[in-house]
């Protein structure tokens, strides 16, 4: 069976040394959709909120429509460049 064996190895470390050459591409394109997205993103927080302060007059606003989409679609980015980055080192 040492031929099984080898079959074996073979047919799982071409994919694995396919995948490790995409990763690094991957993970630059996903970075620069979240960086988009996040940029994209409306913040309710005034200029004194970066800073620590606040209107105090603020509204609580739902999201809806295209603001909704672009918040999940952050969140989806950004869980998908950590397994990405967590499979950069399980694959080296």
């Amino acid at each position: 069976m040492p031929g099984f064996a080898f079959l074996f190895k073979i047919y799982y470390t071409i994919p694995m040394t396919i995948i490790a050459n995409m990763l690094p591409y991957i993970q630059v394109i996903l970075s620069i959709i979240l960086t988009v997205a996040i940029l994209f993103q409306h913040s309710s927080a005034g200029s004194g909120g970066v800073f620590g302060g606040g209107d105090g007059d603020t509204i609580h606003s739902t999201r809806r429509g295209f603001e909704k989409f672009l918040f999940y679609t952050t969140i989806v980015i950004g869980i998908l460049l950590v397994v990405s980055a967590f499979a950069a080192i399980l694959v080296k």
